[in-house]
């Protein structure tokens, strides 16, 4: 296991990539998005990924990101995942794992109170359905929990102290 890469892991909303450009701000550290290298893969916006092939192939292009971060990226690097990437099964090998961790309601209204809050809400397609969403938030709290080297609670918490709590556990 490679733990001087950080993987930040949490449900879909909570802020694991403003908190991974905000880490990279305050450290010698660089960042990967795994929805964004999936969307170079299949040249296409996540949302029509779910749309045209459905879920169970995107969970395929995760599988395949896993193996690609795993056999190349050795070493100080900060990881943002997809809310389902937890599940990959060489999770541990790639880096220390930082569940990021707020209540449902929490992350609805981070969401709703950003810039661009309907754009956000609509490039989610698990968020389409509020209540789905909410069963399988309830599904996932405890499989983070288990998963995570590191829980940090980032509900109605500043970025830099949350950046702050991140780099003081690293």
């Amino acid at each position: 296991m490679n733990k001087s890469n950080i993987i930040l892991i949490g449900f879909m909303g909570v802020g694991k990539g403003t908190i991974a450009r905000s880490l990279v701000k305050n450290s010698s550290m660089f960042a990967i998005d795994t929805d964004d290298l999936i969307e170079s893969m299949e040249n296409q916006k996540i949302k029509k990924i779910f749309e045209v092939n459905g879920e169970a192939y995107f969970r395929t292009l995760e599988k395949k990101c896993a193996l690609w971060l795993e056999n190349n990226i050795k070493e100080n690097t900060i990881i943002s995942t997809g809310g389902g990437f937890y599940k990959q099964d060489n999770i541990k090998q790639i880096g220390k794992i930082i569940y990021l961790q707020s209540s449902f309601d929490g992350i609805i209204n981070r969401i709703k109170n950003s810039e661009n809050a309907q754009k956000k809400l609509k490039k989610r397609p698990l968020l389409q359905n509020i209540e789905e969403a909410k069963k399988l938030f309830d599904i996932r709290v405890s499989e983070y929990e288990a998963i995570a080297d590191i829980t940090v609670n980032v509900e109605n918490q500043n970025i830099i102290d949350i950046t702050n709590e991140i780099l003081k556990n690293i």
